[in-house]
């Protein structure tokens, strides 16, 4: 689900307001570099959050940052991902909104 996608949106349906989500992302996502490509991006559009690396094989991390932005990486999660991997599908929720965002910078954990 993206983030036009989510419900109650009202007032709060400017690009710049601040949301957050949390996600997984399934297919060959491991081995091909995707967490550095998920920061490097989420770095560039100004997304704060942090991906990981899974046990059972996938990507899961949160993101938080403007509406607009997150759509984006929303977007890339679900369907470009890094070179080399292949996305089956990917999972959001937990969709929020916040009055500001929580974290100031992207991470990868481990």
């Amino acid at each position: 689900m993206g983030v036009a996608d989510s419900k109650n949106m009202g007032a709060q349906d400017s690009p710049s307001a601040i949301v957050s989500a949390e996600f997984e992302v399934f297919g060959k996502v491991q081995g091909v570099y995707s967490t550095k490509y998920c920061r490097d991006l989420c770095v560039q559009l100004g997304i704060g959050g942090w991906v990981k690396n899974s046990k059972t094989g996938t990507i899961v991390g949160k993101l938080q940052g403007e509406r607009s932005k997150v759509q984006e990486m929303v977007d890339w999660l679900s369907k470009t991902g890094s070179p080399g991997s292949k996305i089956d599908h990917c999972d959001f929720g937990n969709w929020e909104y916040l009055a500001r965002q929580e974290f100031r910078g992207f991470s990868i954990r481990f």
